[in-house]
């Protein structure tokens, strides 16, 4: 296996972008590019993540190629996922040792409609889509057996939100970022019982994106690269009520394969949508109290739709860049309740 790295990320986060996606594009890939000294003909391969129900037309992928300067022709590829999955992808392209620099990004822009019913459409269109569950009501039935179960409480998850949005403040992209105590977010009332408002990710506008590279190819281009020594993603049942909602078995299993518990995990950035979400996700990727959990602020800070698992990746791999941390985790997540879940795991190394 080809050692790949994470060597540049940027980010653009808004409650409501200025422009179309294009323009939220150009300065975030000009940035990943221009921070390690880079042209854009001296990417070899790019890889993107978005959703046509998002812009309402197909192939929104194709736009975004704009934003790229895909000129001269260069080798391309796209998942109609978040772009951490178009990450894995890249990854697995790289290992191919034809190409030694790969773009990756993603892009969305959640304000254009109604994102909680949007979500919807990810549902079995026979059994489930029909009967009109959104987004927040459906993570509002796994946060009730949460309850239920008794493996978390309310409080639980107000202490979630008030240290993710406590963390947002200090984060110059994140714009949900709240001062208040978990007994002052408690007095709220319920957007869908048992969540609150400040226990579900705010509609945001974005775009990210990173550059990989492999073996000296990195070392030439970061000063500390983040090195990918794990990556998998894995799915469970479609069917809600198919599976244990307390639990994230494919998270769990994703982490195994990564490799998460051969080593301490100075930060990791779960990709939380709902503050019980990274409950479950803590404990299926095995962390103690010593890892950071989301000093970003997580999504409960910012949540760019196709973007958000590419950022908790980028904000990890940038804790190794900056030398606060030797050894990081990041997840991304997409679908209802956890339903597919992807671990990456990365390290800084000497010499």
């Amino acid at each position: 296996m080809r050692d790949v790295a994470i060597v540049s990320f940027a980010q653009y986060l808004a409650a409501q972008a200025d422009g179309d996606e294009v323009e939220m594009l150009v300065p975030v890939i000009g940035e990943a590019v221009a921070e390690v000294g880079l042209r854009r003909q001296d990417v070899d391969f790019v890889c993107s993540g978005s959703c046509d129900y998002l812009i309402g037309r197909p192939f929104s992928f194709v736009s975004g190629l704009d934003a790229v300067g895909a000129w001269p022709p260069l080798r391309e590829s796209h998942v109609e996922m978040d772009g951490a999955w178009a990450l894995y992808e890249a990854w697995i392209r790289l290992q191919h040792e034809d190409v030694e620099v790969a773009l990756v990004y993603g892009f969305g822009r959640a304000s254009l409609g109604d994102l909680a019913v949007l979500l919807s459409q990810q549902l079995d269109p026979y059994t489930m889509a029909p009967l009109g569950p959104d987004a927040v009501s459906l993570a509002a039935l796994q946060a009730r057996a949460l309850l239920d179960a008794g493996k978390a409480t309310e409080r639980d998850f107000a202490a979630v939100a008030a240290r993710n949005r406590q963390a947002a403040m200090a984060n110059p992209h994140a714009h949900s970022g709240d001062p208040r105590s978990e007994d002052a977010l408690l007095e709220s009332g319920y957007e869908v019982a048992p969540l609150r408002a400040h226990d579900v990710a705010p509609v945001t506008d974005g775009a990210a994106a990173v550059v990989l590279a492999v073996g000296d190819r990195a070392r030439e281009l970061c000063a500390r690269p983040a090195w990918i020594t794990g990556i998998d993603h894995r799915i469970d049942a479609h069917d809600l009520g198919l599976r244990d909602l307390t639990t994230s078995p494919s998270t769990r299993r994703a982490a195994e394969e990564a490799g998460v518990a051969a080593g301490p995990v100075h930060v990791a950035e779960i990709h939380a949508p709902f503050s019980h979400q990274e409950i479950i996700v803590q404990e299926a990727l095995g962390l103690g109290p010593e890892t950071r959990v989301n000093p970003s602020g997580g999504a409960l800070g910012a949540h760019p739709t196709m973007a958000a698992g590419l950022v908790r990746v980028g904000e990890a791999a940038r804790r190794i860049h900056g030398g606060e941390a030797g050894r990081v985790v990041a997840h991304a997540t997409s679908g209802p309740c956890l339903q597919q879940n992807l671990v990456a795991v990365m390290e800084a190394r000497d010499g």
